[in-house]
């Protein structure tokens, strides 16, 4: 497979992923994702910011996050995320330092 062909179907898939994310499973909860998976919407939307970066684009965390929401961050957080109890935001904790760093 040549590389054009690969960056392509790479992009695809994660066009695809975004939909399932954002259109068919806006239910699944960001801090779930995290705590399951160690990775979350954001976590997709800053790799988006950084590639832009990389890449020469001057973009903001802000900026990244609506491109992938496809709408302002808070917007789509009073849509769709639901308060976490403590058990959830504990592990979220672990999670995040765990996959991110410490914040």
């Amino acid at each position: 497979m040549d590389d054009q062909t690969r960056i392509e179907l790479e992009a695809a898939a994660f066009r695809t992923l975004r939909e399932h994310l954002m259109e068919k499973r806006p239910d699944v909860q960001n801090i779930d994702l995290m705590n399951l998976a160690g990775f979350c919407r954001n976590c997709l939307s800053r790799w988006y910011q950084e590639a832009a970066n990389a890449s020469g684009i001057e973009m903001t965390k802000e900026e990244g996050r609506a491109a992938f929401y496809g709408m302002p961050y808070d917007e789509w957080r009073a849509q769709n995320q639901t308060e976490a109890d403590a058990g959830r935001k504990a592990a979220f904790e672990k999670a995040f330092e765990e996959n991110v760093g410490k914040p």
